[in-house]
């Protein structure tokens, strides 16, 4: 009896972005290598112009990673030591860290089950008198709902930045997020959305002042190239990366509107499909499906079955930030917030990519099913 062949369905899989747009790069990075100019540089200008364009902002200023775009951003906006910050417990570390690195305190709250974005109704009974800042973070291509967020903020005087860094060309009631807060920060870590061929960020603002502010920060606070006016650090996009991004950009809208596609597909293979719950889009916003998430009873063993049959699927996030041992020390424990740790424990984010076949994504939920099925 011939043994079925077993197909193999990468995560991700960037290599035919870089096919759509091989020509039109390799002939801008030799038209880079002439001019020289490889540290914000003519790339690094029309990229950010690009962004800010793409964005709806005014202004947009790029950074060496996602990290930095957080750290400089809460920066700029006068965070420090003995301030707080709220920020959900469910998202990548970086969040919170680019808290921990201005000196502030990360304060967690939970998240809403339905769309895995900060819980809005947790959010007062986190402010404290050192309360300064609320950072949504528009988690898996979902924008976070900002307008009630918005509101909480100018009652309380709070500033409000948005962690964009898996939403690029995500929308809320119509507009890009990132544009809705103070300040929106972006990663082009090479996964996402828009990605880079290495690290890169970007932080995006209507207000001159912050955006002249963060200018410095990002640049060892130059006023001129040997005149040093404020402290300042090395976390510049280099032309490199910035000119592969600005190629990249061209094809946002329509790589977003494949990942979209490919979602739309796994709706319809899982509707109704038992023990697993599907990912839900919020009604104010446009979600373009950075990861796609699904919920599954005895996640580690379904994950385990489906790298066997060649489906590299993965988690995000198996431990909730305030479980985590760097933040032992602020006190909070198993329980505080039990949403955020009952998704951790049951999540499962399945291949997305603008490219994926569809012939892919039947193989992948087939699998699924039995897995699930028997499990």
């Amino acid at each position: 009896m011939i043994k079925a062949q077993t197909m193999k369905i990468p995560f991700t899989d960037l290599k035919p972005q870089f096919k759509e747009i091989k020509v039109a790069a390799n002939r801008a990075f030799g038209e880079l290598v002439k001019r020289g100019d490889y540290i914000l540089g003519r790339d690094v200008r029309e990229f950010e112009c690009s962004f800010a364009g793409f964005i709806g902002t005014k202004y947009a200023l790029g950074v060496n990673s996602g990290t930095d775009a957080l750290f400089l951003g809460l920066l700029g906006l006068g965070i420090g030591p003995k301030d707080e910050v709220i920020v959900p417990t469910y998202t990548y570390i970086a969040s919170a860290f680019a808290i921990t690195y201005t000196g502030a305190t990360p304060v967690f709250v939970d998240i809403d089950e339905k769309t895995f974005n900060i819980d809005i109704s947790k959010i007062e009974k986190a402010i404290t008198s050192k309360t300064k800042a609320i950072m949504p973070v528009h988690l898996y291509g979902q924008s976070a709902d900002m307008r009630p967020i918005l509101r909480i903020a100018k009652k309380h005087g709070l500033k409000v930045i948005e962690d964009a860094a898996q939403a690029h060309g995500a929308e809320y009631h119509g507009k890009k997020v990132g544009c809705i807060g103070d300040i929106g920060a972006f990663s082009f870590y090479p996964t996402k959305n828009l990605g880079a061929f290495g690290d890169g960020g970007m932080l995006v603002t209507n207000d001159e002042k912050l955006f002249e502010k963060l200018k410095k920060l990002r640049d060892y606070g130059r006023k001129t190239r040997y005149e040093h006016v404020s402290l300042g650090y090395n976390s510049r996009l280099d032309s490199v990366q910035a000119l592969f991004l600005g190629q990249k950009l061209k094809k946002l809208d329509e790589w977003n509107k494949r990942r979209i596609l490919a979602a739309k597909l796994y709706r319809k293979l899982l509707c109704g499909a038992e023990n697993i719950i599907l990912p839900e889009e919020a009604s104010y916003g446009k979600h373009v499906y950075h990861i796609f998430a699904v919920r599954v009873k005895n996640r580690d063993a379904v994950l385990e079955g489906l790298k066997k049959a060649g489906v590299n699927a993965a988690v995000h996030y198996p431990i909730a930030l305030h479980l985590q041992e760097v933040y032992r020390d602020l006190g909070y424990k198993t329980g505080d917030f039990p949403v955020a740790e009952k998704i951790s424990h049951d999540v499962l984010c399945l291949p997305i990519y603008p490219h994926i076949k569809e012939s892919d994504i039947k193989y992948v939920v087939k699998i699924l099913k039995g897995l699930v099925k028997n499990g």
